[in-house]
C-alpha cells in the first residue's frame, strides 16, 4: 500500500445502499449517511497527521571539518506534509471514504515527499542546501502510512458496517 490514498468501502453494499438512497430521494438521509462516514474516517486522518508531525527523521553525523548551518527554508517539512492529508467522502456511483495526500497543496519541491518518506527503506536522499553536487541521506520510519492504516482499518470497517445497517433500517 503506497502513501497517498486509503479507501474503506464495502463496494457491493455501499453501491446498493447508494442506489436505494437515490431512489428514496432523501437528501437529508444522504447527507446523514455522508456525515457519519466522514466521522468514521476523521480519527484516521487525525492520527495520520499526528504521525507525520512526530515522525523521527535522523541524519548521518557530520564528517570532521564539514560546515553546517541553518536551513535555507523556514518551511517545516513534517507540518507541511501533514497539512496536505485530506479526507473525502463520496455517496454517488462509487461511495466510500478516502484518506489521501493532496499533492497540489504541497510545494513543488515536496510533491513526492510523502511517498519518499514512506518508502520501504525509509531513506530520504536530498541535495545539501540545494547543491546538486553534494547529497545527504536521512532516515525515517519505513512504511509508517501502512502501519497507521492497519491500526485503524478494523475500527473503520466496523463503523461503516454500523452506518450501513442504520441507513438500511431507515430505508426499509
Amino acid at each position: 500500500m503506497a502513501a497517498g490514498s486509503v479507501q474503506i468501502s464495502g463496494t457491493g453494499q455501499l453501491l446498493d445502499l447508494s442506489r436505494k438512497l437515490k431512489g428514496a430521494g432523501g437528501p437529508r438521509l444522504k447527507a446523514n449517511f455522508a456525515r457519519r462516514i466522514r466521522r468514521a474516517g476523521e480519527p484516521l486522518k487525525t492520527d495520520m497527521q499526528q504521525t507525520i508531525r512526530n515522525l523521527p527523521i535522523n541524519a548521518e553525523p557530520r564528517k570532521p571539518g564539514k560546515r553546517g548551518g541553518p536551513s535555507p527554508t523556514s518551511r517545516p517539512l513534517r507540518a507541511t506534509v501533514a497539512e496536505a492529508v485530506r479526507l473525502s467522502v463520496r455517496t454517488g456511483s462509487t461511495p466510500g471514504a478516502r484518506v489521501w495526500v493532496d499533492r497540489s497543496s504541497l510545494p513543488s519541491d515536496l510533491r513526492n515527499m510523502p511517498w519518499v518518506m514512506n518508502s520501504a527503506n525509509g531513506r530520504i536522499r536530498h541535495p545539501v542546501f540545494g547543491n546538486k553536487k553534494r547529497w545527504a541521506n536521512q532516515w525515517t520510519t519505513p512504511l509508517w502510512w501502512d502501519k497507521v492504516v492497519r491500526a485503524h482499518t478494523p475500527r473503520m470497517q466496523a463503523e461503516v458496517a454500523r452506518v450501513l445497517d442504520d441507513v438500511r433500517r431507515q430505508l426499509t
